[in-house]
């Protein structure tokens, strides 16, 4: 191991004898009591020395015997040391040459680093996208650039569907570019997860798709964003039996008129689903199903209002709860709807409840919970 302060924590010190690590109240550490030797030793804990050439710093710094392995155990436990040879070939003992294949995610592995405490974390999880198997149902102004943002992160295999031909309304920086428009949607998409994966890579054939929606082996994940916004912000349970049946977690994001909505992600049998929603509404208001059935069954907009900063938002924060749910994480969307309108663009959340009458389950068993909060900086005394 090379220890190395997480160099994506900002370091200041606050008094004569405590450093504190990281800015934002989310991942701050206050270090404690340091004296001015021992501050010393954590300036040499930057990924260029084994633990041996460390013992021995310390050694001819007058440190007493065993200070240096208890003060990698707590900055350990207060996720600040990250392993600079993790993942890197190099001789034993000599510190690793930098990946290079790893350069297009430095500042992806930096923020992973800060979110996730283990020295290894960042590498683990990057390695866990490679693996994984995304599918983005749609490829307008959301979907297309969902599905870049998810490649150029890391993710190994980003298999985008839908039908027709691109038009010049549904070009965007960061989706498919304007020299697509009048292609088909599924080949445009294709080379677009191509070229924004890391490095870039050669576009695969665009794969048919056969047989009952949702109902193929090794998906990670489905991202339901509909070039119709109406399909995200009310889903049809339909599309999402197979997905339901299968146990595929499932995110719906898209725009309808001038609301972008990120959620819920359904967790088959522990969330509520599409339906659930739908019987939920119902139960509160009987003439739900009247309208549904109106603006499901009407003829769709020629051009759907998607207006482009609404749109760049919705894809982002899809994506980037998508990416939290393949690291391991429930994101806030898990069982919830995130939805900002124009033009005040204030966010708000609905809790997606279980109904108990829907055959998915969930409201059986129960809806797990998930909490997130923010603190004041923690403390951890060293030295």
């Amino acid at each position: 191991m090379h220890p190395m302060l997480k160099p994506a924590l900002r370091r200041a010190w606050r008094d004569l004898r405590s450093v504190q690590f990281g800015a934002t109240s989310a991942h701050a550490v206050v270090v404690g009591p340091l004296d001015t030797t021992t501050g010393s030793l954590l300036g040499l804990l930057d990924g260029t020395r084994g633990v041996e050439l460390l013992r021995a710093e310390a050694g001819a710094l007058g440190l007493r015997d065993g200070l240096l392995e208890e003060l990698l155990g707590r900055l350990a436990g207060a996720g600040l040391l990250a392993d600079a040879s993790a993942g890197r070939p190099g001789k034993a003992g000599a510190a690793a040459p930098p990946d290079d294949a790893l350069d297009p995610l430095r500042a992806d592995l930096a923020s992973l680093s800060v979110a996730h405490p283990e020295p290894d974390g960042a590498l683990r999880r990057v390695a866990a996208r490679r693996a994984a198997r995304v599918q983005v149902r749609g490829a307008g102004r959301v979907g297309a650039t969902v599905a870049a943002l998810l490649s150029a992160s890391g993710v190994g295999r980003v298999d985008v569907l839908d039908s027709g031909s691109v038009r010049p309304w549904e070009v965007a920086p960061g989706g498919l570019p304007a020299e697509a428009v009048g292609e088909r949607r599924a080949a445009a998409a294709h080379r677009l997860v191509a070229r924004s994966a890391p490095g870039g890579r050669p576009p695969r054939t665009p794969r048919r798709v056969t047989g009952e929606l949702g109902r193929e082996p090794g998906l990670s994940l489905v991202v339901v964003t509909p070039r119709d916004g109406l399909a995200a912000y009310l889903p049809d349970p339909i599309p999402a039996e197979g997905w339901i049946t299968t146990g595929t977690p499932h995110l719906y994001a898209g725009v309808l008129e001038a609301t972008g909505v990120v959620g819920p992600l359904v967790l088959p049998g522990g969330t509520a689903c599409a339906r659930c929603a739908q019987e939920e509404r119902t139960d509160r208001e009987p003439a739900w199903p009247r309208m549904l059935a109106q603006w499901r069954s009407g003829p769709p907009a020629e051009v759907p209002a998607c207006d482009l900063g609404l749109a760049a938002t919705v894809a982002g924060l899809a994506a980037a709860h998508a990416l939290a749910f393949l690291d391991g994480e429930l994101p806030s969307s898990t069982g919830a709807r995130w939805e900002v309108s124009l033009p005040l663009l204030e966010w708000r959340v609905e809790r997606m409840r279980p109904h108990p009458a829907c055959p998915c389950g969930a409201g059986r068993h129960g809806e797990g919970e998930h909490a997130s909060g923010l603190g004041a900086p923690q403390d951890t005394m060293a030295g």
